[in-house]
């Protein structure tokens, strides 16, 4: 019991975490650190959602492990599929978005009776919970399934219960299954009462909205069963040969009864957020059901997904995960906005996340700048359009208020959402608020007639199903990678797919998938893409044009044969590109060098998002909240380039995962990586990576970037290239430099100089120009006096309309005022023609404005030139596709003004 906390001080979840993996250290277990909230190679899981996920491969047969039991704690989100708690958050005392999910696992190693005793002693002994407050549950037995009896016996002998507190459930609430097919078992869980005092007839009743009641705390589930399909249809269970144990216990919830809390949101990682909004809101919190506190809670939650996903590279978009944390962002914003906090705040919020949990979890502050950059930016964006979404539903309740109606049409929906940035549960919230729902046929129909990208379908299952079988032909069960050794290789052919089918044979002119036992092709990964080259047979050679890996273990070589044919069987020598894999040798080693010099210069939240390293380029993406300076990509070139120069090794060591993280090894959240890794080392760079590398930093030769920009929001791209491909494009630099010189009769190192001369002319005409127009607007070298005797006096009101050959909308504008400031109490109307189209300026006198508005005159003007036009009271402007008409309406204002006047006539209209 080492590992007991103290009773005489406040258990905190750091506490409680490490008294967890503690007492499973020593009871054997390895403790394995989280893994990434985003599945690495899972496509069926947006998000981590239980502590099982990062062993799923391990359970199912398909990954080895050095070992049988390990125990974690691991970050988790709920928000999308069956998993999805948001609409619970905030009300609830106890759902989140995010949380802490503590775990022990067995593989094939202990089984229900060390589970079981595990729980018990962690529980009772470690945390000292009271054994009158909890309650253990087994599986009853449903569907033909029998009752887990040896559960139930085992739970008596251990705790000493009896019936009243080890409760048989059913199918619902005590069997679990990874799928339709697949390993599946009972399971069990323990219940704690929270509240003052236990109750146990409210046991099988959701708590309270204020936490009382019978709170799950930890869920052991046992694999010991293979579900499969019968003949009939049927789902048939056999035992499994080495049953499994899957457990997981939240550990909010454990820090809220060991602390004594009746909410989560009282613990003291949450209740510290929680506080943190208050202090922005200016408002207490006080653990009620009141909005304000409502709210003050999906702030203190929202946060910390926030802060977690964008420590990974997800940043907030309109597609995917990132639209997901952008939901969860701007419902956050809303609350703190119904809170009346006018400014950014929930950066603030995040960067307290990163403070309380960044011991556990280095990346939030390794990555705080990041997280400060991207949530504020998110947050003004959207404040500059609340304002308006908001006053437009306020528009729309107030129509369907006089309608009668209770329901937003899914067009508005789609408009808040494509126009004004809110999500559709955002919208959803605000009108149920108001007791109105939200047409979701509607919506989704007006989003499908906007989607404009396509959108990936994965394979199609009959092509999958392809690639499984011929996975099934290669004898060692995964193609062996022999590149990193030597550049051709002997093998033979085990599968041929010709035409989406596999195939015998392959004839000459046919486009062919081959698969051989082992292959010095890299297949693309890792954003390296796959070799070409050849594959040569007894009777036939094939052009490889791409490598690819349609499924996990399988190496496809896609080309044509272009002599002879190739059959199932035979034996194949391969030959890569050499020259081709080369270039890419030196664009990935660069990319390494890249990413560690972006570190250095602009900061450690500079991780990679995606790249592409091709024989003739590098494309590298990371994060970062504005674009670089000349003199940061000027540092990174210099950093990298420095390298290259002094030619160091670049070595590569295959080790376990702890040795690489021992060693700091730079890890992409988003690659996959075994418990044996290679690491790659040059110079200051040391990271992960299973590609292919130069020898020696000096192969790479050159490095220079030729492009950087934005891509999405928090990620830019810089494009670079190396060795030959910075030869070129130096020359073609050169070239293009020798041509304008040549252009402008000028030597290239005078070439600037020579520019700037002809800047400083062109400025010159263009102010000579200007002055020219404005002569012109005002009459010429006679001055305005021509134009101004063309007014005429209509109702006591002086009205001109003239043609001018003016044509930039500035000067025009600048005439039409010079005209009616020099008549005085005067309406103005002028007109031009530029670039083939009619342009109007209108102007009123401020003395005139109530009777005339210049914004309602220029409507029908314009519709004579075939335009349209608007503007404020005093000044309007229009354009109009029909030049040809432009004196007439030009003309028409003074018949225009003398029908306004007659029926604008004040002494019509005064009171007797």
């Amino acid at each position: 019991m080492g590992h007991a906390l103290p009773m005489s001080s406040e258990k905190t979840s750091a506490d409680l975490r490490q008294a967890f993996l503690g007492f499973f250290r020593d009871k054997g277990h390895e403790i394995v650190p989280s893994g990434p909230l985003i599945p690495p190679n899972d496509p069926t899981l947006m998000f981590a959602n239980a502590g099982m996920v990062q062993f799923k491969d391990v359970f199912t047969g398909r990954e080895q492990r050095p070992y049988r039991r390990a125990a974690s704690s691991q970050k988790c989100i709920r928000i999308s599929g069956k998993h999805n708690d948001l609409e619970s958050v905030g009300p609830s005392p106890r759902h989140h978005t995010f949380f802490e999910m503590l775990g022990n696992f067995s593989f094939g190693d202990y089984f229900k009776e060390q589970a079981i005793v595990y729980a018990w002693e962690f529980l009772t002994g470690v945390l000292g919970l009271p054994r009158e407050r909890l309650v253990c549950t087994y599986f009853k037995g449903e569907q033909g399934i029998a009752e887990d009896s040896d559960a139930r016996e085992l739970w008596r002998k251990v705790s000493g219960f009896g019936d009243d507190r080890v409760i048989g459930l059913g199918m619902a609430d005590n069997f679990w299954a990874m799928g339709d097919t697949g390993p599946c078992g009972p399971c069990s869980e323990i219940y704690f009462y929270v509240g003052d005092s236990v109750d146990l007839g409210a046991f099988g009743r959701e708590q309270t909205a204020e936490g009382v009641g019978w709170m799950e705390i930890w869920n052991l589930v046992f694999m010991q069963f293979e579900r499969s399909a019968g003949a009939d249809g049927e789902a048939r269970l056999s035992p499994l040969p080495a049953p499994s144990i899957d457990t997981g216990a939240g550990l909010e919830r454990l820090a809220c009864v060991v602390q004594g809390k009746t909410s989560n949101y009282d613990t003291d990682v949450l209740r510290e957020l929680v506080e943190t909004a208050a202090r922005f809101a200016g408002k207490p919190y006080r653990g009620s059901r009141d909005p304000d506190d409502t709210s003050l809670r999906v702030i203190a939650d929202h946060a910390r997904t926030t802060a977690f996903l964008i420590a990974e590279g997800v940043m907030p978009d309109r597609t995917g995960r990132e639209y997901v944390l952008r939901r969860v962002m701007r419902r956050a914003i809303r609350h703190g906005h119904r809170l009346g906090i006018q400014q950014p705040f929930l950066h603030e919020v995040a960067l307290r996340v990163a403070d309380l949990m960044g011991d556990a979890y280095p990346e939030l502050r390794e990555r705080r700048e990041l997280i400060r950059t991207v949530v504020e930016a998110e947050e003004v964006r959207f404040r500059n359009t609340i304002e308006r979404g908001l006053s437009l539903l306020e528009e729309r309740f107030a129509e369907l208020e006089r309608t009668g109606r209770r329901e937003l049409s899914g067009a508005d929906a789609f408009q808040l959402y494509d126009t004004y940035g809110f999500p559709l549960d955002l919208t959803e919230v605000i009108c149920a608020e108001r007791g109105v729902t939200v047409d979701h046929a509607g919506y989704e129909a007006a989003l499908e007639r906007a989607r404009q990208r396509s959108e990936f379908k994965g394979m199609e299952s009959a092509v999958e199903e392809v690639y499984r079988r011929a996975l099934e032909t290669v004898s060692e069960g995964s193609v062996r990678f022999t590149g990193y050794e030597r550049d051709s290789d002997e093998s033979h052919v085990v599968a041929l797919i010709v035409n989406g089918k596999l195939a015998d044979r392959a004839e000459s002119g046919a486009a062919v998938e081959v698969v051989t036992e082992n292959t010095p092709f890299y297949a693309e990964a890792g954003g390296q893409v796959g070799d070409h080259g050849v594959i040569v047979g007894p009777s036939g050679r094939v052009e490889v044009e791409d490598t690819v890996r349609p499924v996990a273990g399988l190496v496809v070589h896609r080309g044509r044969v272009v002599e002879g044919a190739l059959a199932q069987g035979e034996a194949v020598t391969l030959h890569i590109d050499v020259a081709r894999r080369e270039r890419i040798r030196r664009n990935h080693s660069a990319t390494h060098l890249l990413h560690w010099a972006l570190r250095t210069v602009v900061g450690p939240h500079a991780q990679q998002k995606g790249s592409l390293v091709g024989p003739d380029r590098l494309r590298f993406d990371f994060t970062h909240n504005k674009p670089l300076t000349a003199e940061e990509i000027a540092r990174i070139e210099d950093l990298v380039n420095e390298r290259t120069l002094k030619n160091h090794p670049i070595r590569t060591e295959v080790l376990t995962m702890q040795e690489a993280r021992a060693r700091g090894a730079t890890m992409i959240f988003e690659e996959k990586y075994g418990d044996v890794v290679r690491l790659l080392s040059m110079a200051e760079s040391l990271e992960l990576c299973g590609g292919t590398h130069a020898r020696a930093t000096g192969d790479i030769g050159l490095f220079k970037i030729v492009s950087e920009q934005g891509v999405a929001a928090g990620v830019r791209r810089i494009t670079a290239v190396t060795g030959e491909g910075a030869l070129a494009y130096v020359r073609d630099l050169e070239g293009n430099v020798g041509r304008a010189a040549e252009a402008l009769k000028t030597a290239p190192a005078t070439l600037s100089e020579r520019i700037e001369k002809l800047l400083q002319r062109e400025r010159s005409l263009e102010r000579k120009v200007e002055e020219l127009e404005r002569k012109l607007a005002t009459g010429g070298a006679g001055g305005p006096e021509a134009l101004l005797a063309q007014a005429r006096e209509i109702a006591g009101v002086k009205v001109l309309g003239v043609r001018t050959d003016v044509t930039d909308r500035a000067a025009l504008r600048e005439l039409a005022e010079t005209l009616r400031d020099r008549l005085g109490s005067s309406i103005v109307l002028v007109g031009s023609v530029a670039d083939g189209k009619a342009q109007l300026v209108l102007t009123v006198a401020k003395t005139l404005v109530d009777r005339f508005r210049a914004g309602e005159l220029i409507r029908p003007i314009a519709q004579i030139v075939g335009g349209s036009g608007g503007g404020r009271p005093d000044m309007a402007q229009a354009g109009g596709t029909d030049p040809a008409r432009l004196d007439q309406a030009i003309m028409s204002i003074y018949d225009l003004i003398a029908s306004r006047a007659e029926h604008s006539d004040p002494a019509s209209t005064s009171p007797s």
